[in-house]
């Protein structure tokens, strides 16, 4: 991946649709207008801000020039201001290959996560309720929202599958390499005889699309209304609350039963299910691009294992950049920093390699 293109393209973007929001026939059209000046407006810190690097670039070229001058005063006043320009030039590159960890959607403020157990039975539907809980209590420390979607309860009580929304500055960006699969070693609460089992759930954080750029028509996906039921297939209420969306082009299903209301089930399922197509068609074009970069953190594949969790040594391994802390204890009561840092550090040095291999 050339960041520095990449950039540029977001520049080039940015200053097309400064073009277009002057044009009279976007300035007519409200439903154009917004569409433009919310595009317009999620580019502008990070466009701004390499418009601002390439200026100095710019300066610090014509200051070299002037540090080759025959004239001693002049050299010396070029190769102090050089100095400075570079140490500015260089803070300013940091601060944008902080900004585009992430990609296209480094800095969302929604995302959504679902959790699902894996092999392992009803210890696999504890695990997937841990990590729930987890990421909950790491979503509190740092302000964020968040909001139970749907779920699917075992019958100890364990989560066959569980989604939740989550909204808050930089969540996206923190918790989008949490996607994978995780595996616990542990003795479950059922072992009589004390031994570890190894059990696993698989993670998926998707980025929460605006309206705007995934286009859901009714008649593009089937609503099916069932009544909600709960642990062991008990009804949880009589009435036909539950909602389940069929996405006609994708075959994406998605369904929703945490609410009493169907009409509050049908918005969450529709927020569910634009996040899931929006992925499907970042996944897409990231295979298309089909990146020479093989990035070990940024592929996404919820099939891999990223992480294990060994609980009798109170260890936490991310086998992706080979970390290991023995302070798991403190990871699954929320404290994610540690471990989310080391991810974010990770890819930070890939994208300083790739710029500087790029020139």
């Amino acid at each position: 991946m050339n960041v520095r293109a990449e950039l540029q393209s977001k520049l080039d973007r940015f200053e097309e649709l400064e073009r277009q929001m002057s044009q009279p026939e976007v300035m007519s059209d409200s439903s154009k207008m917004a569409a433009c000046a919310r595009e317009h407006g999620s580019l502008a810190r990070l466009a701004n801000k390499f418009r601002s690097y390439k200026k100095m670039s710019d300066d610090i070229r014509e200051l070299g020039e002037m540090a080759g001058s025959d004239d001693p005063e002049e050299r010396a006043m070029a190769e102090e201001e050089l100095e400075k320009l570079k140490s500015g030039r260089e803070s300013l590159w940091d601060e944008l290959l902080e900004m585009t960890i992430g990609g296209e959607d480094a800095n969302r403020s929604r995302c959504v996560m679902e959790i699902r157990a894996g092999t392992g039975g009803e210890e696999a539907a504890l695990f997937a309720r841990d990590l729930y809980e987890m990421y909950k209590r790491n979503a509190e420390a740092k302000g964020w929202k968040t909001e139970l979607m749907d779920m699917n309860a075992s019958e100890r009580g364990g989560f066959k599958e569980i989604v939740m929304g989550l909204e808050g500055e930089g969540v996206y960006r923190e918790l989008q390499f949490e996607s994978g699969g995780h595996r616990v070693q542990r003795v479950p609460e059922t072992e009589t005889q004390g031994r570890v089992h190894t059990s696993a759930a698989t993670v998926a954080v998707m980025a929460e699309p605006e309206d705007v750029e995934v286009d859901l028509k009714k008649e593009d996906y089937r609503v099916d209304k069932f009544g909600a039921s709960g642990p062991g297939g008990q009804h949880v209420n009589k009435t036909e609350s539950a909602i389940r969306l069929t996405h006609f082009e994708t075959g994406i299903v998605v369904q929703c039963q945490d609410e009493k209301s169907q009409l509050k089930n049908l918005a969450k399922a529709l927020r569910v299910l634009k996040s899931r197509i929006y992925d499907h068609m970042r996944q897409q074009e990231n295979q298309r691009r089909a990146d020479a970069r093989k990035s070990l953190i940024g592929s996404g594949d919820r099939s891999q294992r990223i992480r294990t969790y060994n609980f009798p040594q109170n260890r936490i391994t991310d086998h992706r950049i080979n970390l290991t802390l023995y302070k798991l204890d403190h990871v699954i009561a929320g404290d994610l920093t540690p471990v989310t840092s080391a991810l974010l550090e990770y890819e930070r040095d890939q994208l300083r390699g790739d710029a500087e291999t790029a020139g």
